[in-house]
């Protein structure tokens, strides 16, 4: 059997990022999603003595994780080589961690972009040890559908067909169905949508390439695209999605997971009929108990 085509194609998203850092990356979500990150092992009261970041855009969560974790042996995998001790270049679909030899794996901003998402979660779960944690965060659903509308009307009226231009997102349901699937426990799955204005479409395009972010579906359209088609775009950008005041609004849908690898330890929903309160006792109410009928 042939293998399966990749959804994305992974030299020419490195090939990206790259250019993306050379030329000044544009780290206002990632720096945004940094803090987020913090505040959420903040509420995690315990410590963790390896930890990995599985390919976040640039060094930015592993200055924050080092601060928090000081004592923590600090793992990277990273897309491009970079300075520093226990810097991989890797991908993060071929994970180099023996199983059971990490205690927290965080990502920011790099699984919506594997072409085997459940096989990279599976992975993570091997890495981690007993009670380990992964917490990380991709792009989700809505993320873009402004500029997904626009380039599809404009498309349509232009070269009266649509291209695949943003890459297909993962909604919340879908992802917290992938935690379960790859053997993590207490699976939490949320989301969190952050909208950034813009003078005009192309400040969006700008800030997409300064982030590495432009498209490369393997099924992409290969022909330059149309000046036309882009000039209508904009248009279409700036009639259906602008402000009162002008500017344009671009959305972008955050995904946040979380799952812990099973340990004895931690809490287990308890048998059916082995509650120790009623829940009306809880609720300060009667609690009704169910008519009953004679069946003539």
């Amino acid at each position: 059997m042939d293998a399966p085509a990749s959804l994305f194609d992974t030299p020419l998203a490195r090939r990206r990022l790259a250019r993306a850092e050379r030329n000044g990356y544009a780290g206002f979500l990632l720096d945004r999603l940094v803090e987020d990150l913090d505040d959420r092992l903040g509420a995690v009261l315990r410590g963790f003595s390896t930890v990995l970041d599985l390919a976040t855009p640039g060094p930015a969560a592993v200055r924050t994780l080092a601060v928090r974790y000081p004592e923590a042996r600090l793992i990277r995998l990273a897309a491009l080589p970079e300075p520093g001790e226990n810097r991989i270049v890797g991908d993060p679909e071929a994970l180099p961690c023996a199983a059971g030899s990490l205690d927290l794996a965080v990502s920011l901003l790099a699984l919506q972009a594997v072409n085997d998402l459940p096989g990279t979660l599976i992975q993570l779960r091997r890495a981690l040890r007993p009670d380990g944690l992964f917490l990380g965060c991709l792009l989700g659903g809505a993320t873009l559908t402004e500029l997904r509308q626009s380039f599809a009307q404009a498309e349509s009226e232009v070269e009266g067909g649509i291209s695949p231009r943003v890459a297909p997102f993962a909604a919340v349901r879908e992802a917290g169905a992938l935690l379960q699937r790859a053997g993590f426990a207490l699976p939490v799955a949320d989301t969190d949508t952050l909208t950034v204005r813009y003078a005009d479409p192309f400040g969006l395009m700008r800030d997409l390439r300064a982030m590495g972010m432009t498209n490369v579906l393997t099924e992409r359209r290969r022909t330059p695209l149309r000046r036309a088609t882009l000039v209508r775009a904009a248009e279409v950008y700036a009639e259906r999605f602008s402000d009162p005041d002008g500017r344009v609004r671009a959305t972008f849908e955050v995904l946040w997971l979380s799952g812990w690898v099973p340990h004895e330890s931690q809490q287990k929903p308890l048998r059916p009929g082995t509650a120790k309160s009623r829940l009306a006792d809880a609720l300060g109410t009667v609690e009704l108990k169910p008519e009953t009928r004679r069946v003539p």
